[in-house]
């Protein structure tokens, strides 16, 4: 119909819920999870919850479903510091969780040992995009 206008009312909802789309994409984007993600040579100076991410170093002791739980420690993953965490943990252990592997534990460091929150143990998988290994042969 030539004379009718539409309402302006559909534009500024629409226009309304974009903004606050648009507000919480930014919003999550910049807080993030609100937990820390620190490796071991970085742990010391953290208070209350965060993500310890590291390379597992042995020996692994105890079951992770006893009393005791699960102790290892971790180290950067990059190797360049030679600071290692004592981890303990209870809870499911990855299938992929083994001496060498990189993991995410979440936690709180008490008298010097890492208290991981049960339930929290993630392996990093190996990338499969990383270069193949040369074998050199003379």
């Amino acid at each position: 119909m030539p004379g009718v206008r539409a309402s302006p009312a559909r534009l500024v909802i629409a226009l309304s819920v974009a903004a606050a789309l648009a507000v919480f994409i930014l919003y999550t984007s910049i807080a993030g999870a609100g937990t820390p993600q620190i490796e071991p040579s970085s742990l010391a100076g953290h208070r209350g919850d965060v993500l310890l991410v590291g390379a597992v170093v042995g020996p692994v002791r105890g079951d992770s479903h006893m009393n005791g739980g699960m102790r290892f420690q971790l180290k950067d993953i990059n190797g360049h510091a030679p600071q290692r965490v004592a981890v303990k943990y209870r809870g499911e252990v990855p299938d992929l969780f083994k001496v060498g592997r990189h993991v995410v534990v979440e936690g709180t460091l008490r008298s010097g040992v890492f208290v991981a929150k049960p339930g929290s143990l993630t392996t990093k998988c190996p990338s499969k995009y990383a270069p193949a290994k040369t074998s050199t042969t003379s």
